[in-house]
């Protein structure tokens, strides 16, 4: 084993010795000057109390949940996976949808409306898009245009950017997020089945098991970034940013740093989260099927553990964690205490947990065990965070209850 394997393996280690160092964690966890956009200090914070405030219920399988980028906007938009996008205003779920496609959309399983993402410029141009599984099991990305007259999406402006036929109904993948530098970024699994049996991920002539990043702004129907790092090489899909995913559940930027979190849902033993920079050039091989984490899994025809990057982070399938939920680091300024922290959780256990890189290692901690079936996270237009319960449909805003909101 390599010795940077060596060294996540010692990380992970101390991470799930979580019951011992807890309480160290969050005195470590307690904010700098440097973390907070606010003028509290260390000295006059509360150790968090992480709490859920439900301020929704009764949607559908929640998949998505974002905002416009507008900063007077208070709308959070909840895609479902049944093919519906709601707005939820002031705690309020809107009786109309902001969008129906349930007709194009094949709910079933992991297939559905997946994803769904507002254009930098959505206030000019009123685009957005959707990722979704059609009827036919095919992956779709499709453009839309809001109706200025009613300020609902035009369900006849759909416009079909990319279509990928699906060999298996799971590993969907199906995040859509706007990066820092505008380019549109796309999650795909490895195309299902289990242990990628045609080793789909570590194939750079296909499109699963990646992550692509694409122009929609240019092209028709969309043009080919010149610095995406497979451009030049021969047999290479152009749109590929980065590969060795089994199935990225989610994916999103840091909006302050724009460095990249990446969970992704292992085969049977681990989760994990990987990571990448704002200034990466992309070309980042994340492992799968070679390697389940930071473990080997199927290393047949693969290179050694250094040629791969792995995780920042993981954990086993203890405590009935089986699927890693990605989530978001948290901007907003209401809790200071939770201001830099990388939140994600599990959809088997409902456990939640907060990440941070600290002295130039990450650690997690657990900031709740819940009761949940959380399915995804998402950000309003403050920076707040948000986060679904698949068992019943509820949207729920993540606070700190020990500390009094600053705004």
């Amino acid at each position: 084993m390599s010795m940077t394997r060596l060294k996540w393996l010692m990380v992970i280690v101390g991470i799930e010795l979580v019951g011992v160092v807890s309480l160290l964690l969050w005195v470590v966890f307690t904010p700098s000057s440097e973390q907070t956009a606010t003028t509290f200090t260390a000295q006059t914070l509360a150790p968090a109390k992480v709490q859920p405030v439900l301020i929704a219920k009764g949607l559908g399988v929640p998949t998505a949940i974002t905002a416009t980028g507008e900063s007077t906007d208070t709308r959070i938009f909840v895609a479902e996976r049944h093919g519906l996008i709601h707005i939820v205003d002031q705690n309020k779920v809107s009786a109309t949808p902001f969008l129906d496609i349930s007709s194009k959309v094949k709910d079933e399983g992991e297939m559905g409306l997946l994803g769904l993402a507002f254009h930098p410029k959505f206030q000019n141009n009123g685009y957005f898009f959707v990722n979704y599984v059609d009827p036919g099991q095919n992956t779709v990305i499709a453009r839309y245009q809001i109706d200025k007259t009613t300020g609902l999406a035009n369900p006849a402006s759909g416009k079909v950017l990319l279509t990928l036929k699906q060999p298996y109904p799971n590993h969907n993948g199906g995040q859509l997020a706007f990066g820092p530098d505008g380019y549109l970024y796309i999650g795909l699994g490895d195309g299902g089945s289990a242990g990628d049996p045609e080793n789909r991920a570590q194939n750079l002539g296909v499109l699963f098991g990646k992550i692509l990043r694409i122009d929609v702004d240019h092209g028709d129907p969309y043009a080919i970034p010149q610095n995406n790092p497979f451009v030049a090489q021969a047999g290479a899909k152009p749109e590929i940013w980065a590969y060795g995913l089994r199935n990225p559940w989610r994916f999103s930027f840091d909006s302050k740093t724009g460095d990249l979190y990446i969970a992704d849902v292992g085969q049977d033993l681990y989760e994990e989260i990987d990571y990448q920079n704002a200034g990466s050039t992309g070309g980042s091989n994340y492992g799968w099927r070679c390697y389940e984490a930071a473990h080997p899994y199927n290393t047949a025809g693969c290179q050694a553990a250094d040629h791969y990057t792995a995780p920042i982070l993981e954990y086993p399938h203890t405590d009935k964690r089986c699927s890693i939920v990605g989530g978001a680091v948290y901007r907003g300024s209401a809790y200071p205490t939770l201001y830099g922290k990388y939140f994600y959780s599990d959809t088997c256990g409902g456990q939640l947990y907060m990440a941070a890189k600290m002295g130039g290692q990450w650690a997690s901690s657990l900031a709740l065990a819940t009761t949940f079936g959380p399915t995804t996270f998402g950000v309003d237009n403050r920076g707040e965070l948000y986060l679904s319960d698949m068992k019943d449909g509820s949207l729920y805003h993540l606070t700190d209850a020990a500390n009094t909101p600053t705004n």
